[in-house]
Order: C-alpha cells, then structure tokens, then sequence
C-alpha cells in the first residue's frame, strides 16, 4: 500500500503541532488490521492512526505503526518504515522501498530480502549514529539530543546522522547504524520505537534509555547501541 500510493496527490489528516497523516498511512493501517484481524480475532491493536481496537483485556496486543516518516514520504522521500510488534513478543520492520523485511521472534533477529533470510549482526564500525531531532524533548534542559551532536568528543568517534524514520533503528540492528538516540518517554509501548527495540535488543544490541534505565523499566528516550563501548562513549557524553 505504500509503494501503490507513493508520488500520488493525498490527502492531509492534521493532527496538530506540524505532524499529520496522510491517506497512505491510514490505508496502511488498514491493512495491516485486516491481516491480523483475519489471523488472530481476539488479539488488540493498537494503531497509529486508529488508536486502540478490541478488548482492553487481550491476551495479545499489537503495535502498528504503518508509515513512519511520513513527513519524509510526503515530499518523495522513500526513507520510511513499516513497524508492526507483537507486544513482548515478535516484530517486524519493512523498508517498503528497499524491499528487505527486518524480523526478530524475540529471541533471533534477521533480514528479508529476495526470500533469503541473513542474520542481523550489529557493529559500530560505520560510526553513524542516528538522532532524531524531532519534538517532543520531554528531558529538556537536561538533554537536548541537538546538544549531542555539538558534545566536543562527538565529532572525534562518530558522524552524525538525520533520516527521521525509526527505519534506522533497525540499522542498528543490521549493522548500519553505529547507534540511534532519541528523547521521549518510556517508549516500550510506543507504536513508532517497539518493533525497532525488539530487533535491537534481539540481535546482541545494547538498549537504554538516555539516563541509562533499561527501556521498559522507567527509561526516558533511547539509546541503542551496536555494543558496550559505543553505547558508554554516547552515555558519557548525554551525562556531561
């Protein structure tokens, strides 16, 4: 559905402070419901542009996502994401323009692509590190991820980058990304981050939050790290 309708005219749902969806996310959601209503009736969803469907009380819930960077996809831009996790359980990222499917069961993590399946093995070799510069920064002044990228030791380890899709999550993951760092709250049960740190966390990554509580457990924003080393350089430099 998202590469039926990319380049096509859309219309706009304002949802207040600059954000907005499009009719591709919501035809995407759409989908995305049919699929699992139609395997798994008496599971919840909850969506980004539909909100909470079925019982409070379900065994299952889901997290969906169907565009994330839509304002990328409203300009032409193809970095965006398809986030789809089963709460505590399995996940998937789909880079729709790329056609690779990003997968974890929970315990392994691996890419799709061409109906071949390759392990996901994150490394900090890149030195990317990927920062989402995008409202709301709820841990401001504290942490600003902006600051960040001016940390005087920054610019001496790793490169700064801004795609503003949660597809680089799944970077991490894959060993694009040296890291991913954002603000927020817990975002556990967040339909944008959950699929992202389900694949991270289930390829070896290190995953926290940016004052270093564990996502899930009282951690604000993320941190998500190709291993050990570059997730201390990043937390040192968040800490002053």
């Amino acid at each position: 559905m998202v590469r039926t309708l990319y380049g096509q005219r859309l219309s706009r749902i304002d949802k207040g402070e600059g954000d907005f969806a499009t009719a591709a996310d919501v035809r995407a959601e759409q989908a995305i419901l049919d699929v699992i209503r139609a395997a798994r009736p008496d599971d919840a969803v909850l969506g980004e542009e539909g909100g909470q469907r079925g019982a409070d009380d379900a065994a299952r819930r889901w997290l969906v996502d169907p565009l994330c960077g839509t304002l990328n996809y409203a300009v032409g831009n193809m970095l965006v994401a398809v986030n789809v996790a089963l709460r505590d359980g399995a996940a998937a990222v789909a880079d729709p323009f790329g056609a690779e499917v990003f997968c974890t069961d929970g315990t392994s993590a691996w890419v799709r692509q061409d109906g071949v399946d390759t392990p996901l093995a994150p490394t900090p070799a890149t030195q990317l590190v990927d920062v989402n510069l995008d409202p709301p920064f709820p841990s401001a002044p504290g942490f600003r991820a902006v600051d960040l990228l001016a940390h005087p030791d920054f610019g001496g380890r790793f490169r700064p980058r801004v795609v503003s899709t949660t597809l680089a999550l799944a970077w991490v993951a894959a060993g694009r990304r040296a890291a991913y760092v954002t603000d927020g709250g817990d975002l556990s049960g967040s339909v944008h981050f959950a699929a992202g740190i389900a694949l991270c966390r289930a390829a070896g990554c290190v995953v926290t939050g940016v004052d270093g509580v564990p996502v899930g457990q009282g951690g604000r924003g993320l941190v998500a790290a190709a291993d050990a080393e570059t997730h201390g350089l990043l937390m040192s430099m968040i800490r002053g």
